[in-house]
């Protein structure tokens, strides 16, 4: 079963050409820990919310753009080792000169729920939000409902993911993101598109579509959702 490290960050807009190639450097020591992809993602359509979003989830100033992004490992114990060995990897130590304020990155580990698709796209629906312990069959029942549909009218794949291992931040957080209540686990979904304009022609015939609609009372409070849409900037 997949096993997802999922982040956010705000990067100085400027800074676009040179965090990706951070990135890059990143991503060729990565590899040989075992990761099966590494995805890094550039803020196209990321709208405000009136009491959360992306932007507040990492303290995104006017002048830099948030970053969607994940890495994808077998398992749990896979990601472990991967980081364990990262830390005391020299060539990772030199790349401490970041070109983004790693303070404000947030980070966790994800169970995958729901994973359907095979394909790699080019454009990205990125999405995290609380949902209660209680409501994760409910949560799961809907969210393979929902993926048939994304399928259909175009999407190359769902994947929907269980907060299993979301630490707390001095800063910001997963938890605060989603302004996280008792009970409540965090999930990191994202649906994959090959293009944005393949999206923006999916979405309102997605809404459309009654499989979108759960089949009883929503298991989530859809208001402190955040989401958007993001770019490829980086794969490995």
């Amino acid at each position: 079963m997949t096993y997802v490290q999922g982040f956010v960050v705000a990067v100085s807009t400027a800074n676009k050409d040179a965090y990706a190639q951070h990135a890059r450097d990143a991503f060729a020591v990565l590899k040989t820990y075992g990761p099966v992809r590494c995805v890094e993602t550039w803020g196209d359509e990321v709208p405000h919310g009136k009491r959360n979003d992306f932007q507040g989830a990492v303290q995104a100033t006017d002048d830099e753009t948030v970053v969607f992004s994940w890495m994808e490992y077998p398992d749990r114990a896979t990601r472990d080792a991967a980081h364990e060995k990262m830390m005391a990897d020299p060539r990772m130590q030199q790349m401490q000169d970041m070109p983004f304020d790693g303070k404000r990155m947030i980070l966790g580990g994800f169970a995958s729920l729901v994973d359907v698709g095979t394909g790699r796209g080019g454009y990205v629906d990125g999405i995290v939000l609380p949902v209660p312990a209680r409501a994760r069959d409910a949560y799961t029942a809907m969210a393979r409902k929902t993926a048939e549909a994304f399928l259909e009218y175009g999407a190359v794949r769902v994947m929907e993911a269980w907060g299993d291992d979301v630490p707390e931040g001095k800063h910001t957080d997963f938890r605060r993101a989603v302004l996280l209540e008792d009970d409540e686990h965090v999930v990191f979904s994202w649906i994959e598109w090959p293009s944005r304009e393949v999206r923006n022609t999916a979405w309102p015939k997605l809404m459309e579509d009654p499989r979108m609609r759960p089949d009883g009372e929503m298991p989530f409070d859809g208001k402190r959702m955040i989401y958007g849409g993001f770019a490829l900037l980086v794969e490995a």
